[in-house]
């Protein structure tokens, strides 16, 4: 179940932001006169203050994904209010039920480069090209590659059905893909945001000419990649980024807000530096991965951190030492038993060698790790968080004094 909650979680946002464009649709009228300028010039303002937030954190996969969004509510705005009867208006129609989702696609699978450099220049130049092909075509009456985009590929329902191009329908269909898989595998807030703006374009391109409505959904649109770029902000600054457990600043800051009763476990991986030298870094951060995602489902309410390197923390607010041993005996075992498949064991030590050689090795054998566990409860000898740590570290430096994979207190 939490794993689900986990998976499900970066969608929270976009079904919310989704749910609310429907209800702004239908409930426009209770908008006050005053505020009635943002049904045409809210795009533009979510665009500028999403823009600016992409540009001050430096992520230029949602910079470029509001470009694409506003872009697409100016031409809606241009040509498209009066219908598609023109050909101007169903060129430019086209061109953004093909370009739109392409681009959407092409964001989820690229890795994010920043936003002033080559990387960023040469993809928004890909956008401006587009958008002066569909230019040209509009101004310029290119019937040909308009009737190919509109081409009907498969007759049956639901592919005939409804305006969007039936290319239009299926890059769509592969973006929403693309960007869901990648919410899906990195847990990222920027792909559910993409996949959530993906949706609503598509039902603001359903009704082109449907002012209102485009504009509403273009701007929950832009809204949701705006505010995934927070989000992933904040998953950079309170998350490890190796392991996905809350960073030191996030368990800093739990601590402070901590009752008078808590106990505090401090995990190391045992000879995990031999264990880098001997299998290389790769494996290394595959141990790390596996420990942490181990400590991450600690029972008894236990809240797990990395501390540092191959330490980890579990805080048990509420809870005395005693309660909390069971659950960390546990968690030890658990630890120990679990075994981790080697790609082989001819893998050369020093990087004299071609780095690209040290993670190719071969063969079927597995190795397994333990951790030893240091834990300190508050008391009336212990009465800080910090003094509480010291204590497990001390406790923890016991536990490997004694020969490790051992709880100690």
């Amino acid at each position: 179940m939490r794993g689900l909650i986990r998976a499900l979680a970066p969608y929270a946002v976009p079904v919310a932001l989704l749910a609310a464009a429907f209800a702004l649709v239908f409930y426009s009228d209770a908008l006050p006169p005053s505020l009635a300028g943002l049904k045409v010039y809210g795009p533009y303002i979510v665009f500028a203050l999403g823009a600016a937030l992409a540009l001050a954190f430096n992520r230029g996969r949602a910079l470029l994904a509001l470009v694409v969004l506003a872009g697409a509510y100016g031409a809606q705005q241009a040509w498209l209010q009066q219908g598609l009867d023109t050909p101007a208006a169903r060129a430019v129609y086209a061109g953004l039920t093909v370009f739109v989702p392409a681009n959407f696609a092409v964001l989820a699978v690229l890795p994010e480069r920043g936003t002033f450099n080559s990387h960023g220049v040469l993809r928004l130049g890909v956008i401006v090209l587009q958008a002066v092909f569909v230019f040209w075509a509009a101004m310029t009456g290119q019937s040909g590659a308009v009737d190919w985009a509109y081409q009907a590929f498969l007759d049956p329902a639901p592919f005939s059905a409804g305006r969007i191009p039936q290319l239009g329908v299926a890059l769509i269909g592969l973006a929403l893909l693309l960007t869901m898989a990648g919410a899906l595998v990195t847990r990222s807030a920027t792909h559910a945001g993409l996949a959530g703006a993906i949706v609503a374009f598509a039902v603001a391109a359903h009704v082109p000419n449907a002012s209102l409505t485009f504009s509403i959904f273009t701007t929950v649109a832009e809204l949701m990649v705006t505010v995934a770029v927070l989000q992933d902000t904040f998953r950079m600054a309170f998350r490890d980024e190796l392991t996905g457990l809350p960073s030191r600043r996030s368990l800093n800051e739990r601590l402070a807000g901590l009752g008078k009763r808590y106990t505090i476990a401090m995990l190391d991986v045992d000879h995990f530096k031999k264990f880098n030298d001997t299998y290389g870094h790769d494996l290394g951060d595959q141990v790390l991965k596996m420990v942490a995602a181990q400590i991450g489902g600690v029972g008894g309410g236990g809240k797990a951190f990395r501390y540092g390197g191959e330490e980890f923390t579990v805080l048990f607010p509420g809870k005395d030492a005693g309660e909390a041993l069971p659950y960390l005996e546990q968690l030890r075992g658990e630890i120990e038993s679990y075994r981790i498949a080697l790609r082989g064991l001819d893998r050369p030590k020093k990087s004299k060698i071609d780095k690209r050689q040290r993670g190719s090795w071969r063969g079927r054998e597995a190795v397994s790790v333990t951790i030893s566990i240091g834990v300190a409860e508050r008391n009336d000898r212990l009465t800080t968080p910090q003094a509480v740590i010291e204590a497990a570290d001390r406790a923890l430096y016991r536990a490997k004094e004694k020969g490790r994979n051992r709880v100690s207190r």
